[in-house]
């Protein structure tokens, strides 16, 4: 079904002005001391596997002698800009353990592991090479969803903070089946409510190994969040069923669980649920959301037949004839969150007007 559903790779669109404007306003545009093509002069590499010694796509790098201590002393000053105040003090007390290199995938990201040696405490960050599709996903989900996004651009580069989380193909072959019953139910309703995020902002692509599973324990339950971890397919392509998580095959087994737990009844008071938290957010970040979605309106993130594909969908499904009317696929996003504000923002009589 995927491979119907999506195109064989997505091309990736560059950073136009607007966006690096947008970007340098908001503290995202920073100037960074190494570039995703300094990384690629690695020598060599070895296979990295699993705990069940599988083959996990990512190779362990080494440099050359006369490369390596720049490149880990670059690294350890992305980290203090991207997590501290990007001062000197913190670099004597952190170490560069490990630079891997991912195989697959449109970004083929580097996964850097850095360690502070008093306490073996460790986190990972992200250099990629940037894609515009990949920061409006960001910002998107910075701004409309509960989760914070921190990542910072320059040039061509792009450096994320690592989302933490039990990977969902994990979750779902490792973890699933031993949740209670109460567990399921809770997992169904989020996957209800993550699957309707993504379709209203048009992040597509949700397959299982996209995003995560994060597990709070709370007084009396455990509490279960989605969050994807993979923004490149945010708003290319054409056929809507790409932007819902439950038309995707990986997702099957989360399909089919919801559909034997929920009553339509109840995922539709989940999905309004989400419509309306989302809406509130849209109205709480109006001025930045207005900015991020002028430029993606100026900004091309997609084809002219995939964007008449999707916006004929849309509006086959809404009636709305702003869909009808978009140019591109900022508009259609526009038009999207335009119509959820317009039909669930208000719906609560108790609001004080």
């Amino acid at each position: 079904m995927d491979k119907k559903l999506m195109s064989k790779k997505k091309p990736a669109y560059p950073i136009n002005k607007q966006l690096s404007d947008y970007l340098t306003e908001h503290s995202r545009n920073i100037k960074i001391p190494i570039y995703y093509e300094d990384l690629l002069r690695f020598q060599g590499a070895v296979e990295i596997y699993d705990k069940h010694g599988n083959e996990t796509l990512w190779i362990s790098t080494y440099f050359a002698e006369h490369e390596r201590e720049e490149i880990e002393m670059s690294l350890k000053r992305v980290y203090t800009i991207l997590h501290a105040d990007g001062s000197d003090e913190a670099l004597q007390y952190i170490t560069i353990d490990a630079i891997d290199f991912c195989t697959f995938g449109n970004t083929k990201p580097f996964r850097i592991k850095v360690r502070n040696i008093l306490n073996d405490n460790y986190v990972y960050l992200y250099i990629k090479k940037a894609d515009a599709s990949r920061i409006y996903g960001l910002e998107l989900e910075h701004l409309l969803s509960p989760n914070h996004i921190n990542f910072l651009v320059h040039g061509d580069t792009i450096i994320e903070e690592h989302i933490s989380g039990i990977p969902g193909d994990t979750f779902i072959n490792e973890n699933l089946d031993s949740c209670s019953d109460q567990d399921k139910m809770a997992i169904a309703k989020e996957f209800v409510k993550f699957n309707e995020r993504c379709f209203i902002r048009l992040l597509g692509d949700m397959r299982s190994y996209n995003y995560v599973f994060v597990l709070t324990h709370d007084f009396d339950r455990i509490d279960y969040r989605i969050r994807a971890i993979d923004f490149d397919q945010q708003s290319f392509e054409g056929n809507s069923k790409v932007y819902k998580p439950q038309f995707l095959k990986e997702n099957n087994e989360l399909v089919e669980m919801t559909l034997n737990l929920l009553q339509e009844e109840s995922m539709e008071q989940y999905k309004n649920e989400e419509r309306s938290l989302l809406a509130k957010r849209a109205s709480s970040e109006y001025d930045r959301l207005s900015s991020l979605l002028d430029c993606m309106k100026n900004d091309t993130l997609s084809t002219p037949a995939k964007i008449k594909e999707l916006k004929v969908e849309l509006f086959s499904l809404t009636k709305d004839v702003r869909f009808r009317r978009a140019k591109n696929m900022g508009d259609i996003v526009s038009s999207a969150l335009d119509f959820v504000k317009r039909n669930y923002e208000n719906i609560n009589p108790y609001i004080i007007r």
